[in-house]
């Protein structure tokens, strides 16, 4: 009972804290709530996030300002073809001392910090696009035959845009399967739009204030991992997952006319994480049913692909799972 008591403090007092971070973010990103408590649950549970959006919604502007709210040391890349893996990493340099001895040292790159904002992450060669890969799962690269821990706690936030894809590289499955979520900034409704204009045009910007720090960032995702989850969400996430591979034998029949690949484990994975982040910040114990409806298009749009009859149809991925997510849940589809 001690335990569960302490658990329960622990939970009401991390609530208390992301309250307090959506205030700092809404001091320089306004509105938007969906996109910040994504980018959150993505931090949460220990992740990667994709955002993708056309320029000018604030991509950069929320990361830089995540970085300072949660009290990371962040670094930014932006990707463009010439870039090389080396500009990422990091690369061993040859210095000769006073005395006229030479040896090697290594100059970290970039990916040595907390939160990586990789902007524009198509714009890079698959070969570059290559060096996060280790880094995004294993929390550390190898270099010159060395491993080499990153920091704790280390999260990617990528961004993408939508509609200039001439002369990009779409990343490759098995690196999108890497980030925990994909979040679609879109445009701001009137109201927010008009707030966005008032405040940002006048001669000061608002400025965001630290609310964690790392450590309690990486005690906050220890408490995530705590939080109870029901059998009957559980069996509703692997049921939600199967019913998405089209070769299953109990595929939807959305999924067997529509959809060339589904989604592996780790959008299981995701899923079990990711809906006890969303309970966590609607101030909840417990996720449910409907968290696992709500979190489906984050975590599994960029884990499936549909097939080339479906797209020639115009047919909408979100709508497909949309489908088989009320489908499994018995609920409507999520606003």
């Amino acid at each position: 009972m001690t335990d569960d008591t302490d658990l329960i403090a622990q939970i009401e007092a991390l609530g208390g804290k992301l309250a307090q971070a959506r205030d700092s973010i809404n001091t320089r990103f306004i509105g938007q709530k969906r996109v910040v408590d994504l980018t959150l649950t993505a931090m949460l549970c220990g992740g990667h996030g994709l955002l993708i959006g056309l320029p000018g919604l604030g991509k950069t502007r929320l990361v830089d300002t995540l970085s300072t709210v949660m009290g990371l040391h962040g670094n930014r890349i932006q990707f463009t073809p010439d870039l090389m893996p080396a500009d990422i990493l990091g690369s061993e340099v040859l210095e000769t001392a006073a005395d006229g001895t030479r040896a090697f040292r290594f100059v970290e790159g970039p990916v040595f910090c907390q939160l990586l904002m990789a902007d524009e992450i198509n714009r890079a060669s698959p070969r570059t696009q290559a060096a996060l890969l280790q880094a995004m799962q294993e929390r550390e690269v190898t270099i010159a035959g060395a491993h080499r821990k990153l920091a704790a706690p280390f999260h990617v936030l990528a961004t993408q845009n939508p509609i200039e894809q001439e002369g990009t590289y779409p990343l490759p499955e098995a690196q999108l399967d890497r980030f925990l979520v994909q979040i679609d900034v879109e445009y701001p409704d009137r109201a927010t739009e008009r707030d966005i204009l008032i405040a940002t045009t006048g001669v000061e910007d608002g400025k965001a204030f630290a609310v964690f720090t790392a450590a309690e960032l990486i005690a906050a995702q220890t408490v995530l991992r705590r939080m109870p989850v029901g059998d009957g969400v559980v069996d509703t996430i692997l049921d939600l997952v199967r019913a998405c591979r089209p070769m299953e034998a109990d595929a939807h029949d959305a999924v067997k006319g529509s959809v060339s690949w589904g989604p592996g484990p780790r959008a299981a994975q995701a899923l079990m994480l990711t809906v006890r982040a969303r309970a966590l910040l609607d101030g909840r114990l417990v996720p449910t049913v409907d968290d696992v409806r709500a979190m489906a298009r984050p975590v599994l749009t960029h884990r499936m692909a549909l097939s080339f009859a479906a797209r020639a149809r115009g047919e909408v991925l979100g709508s497909v799972i949309d489908t088989v997510a009320a489908s499994v849940t018995g609920l409507e589809a999520a606003a």
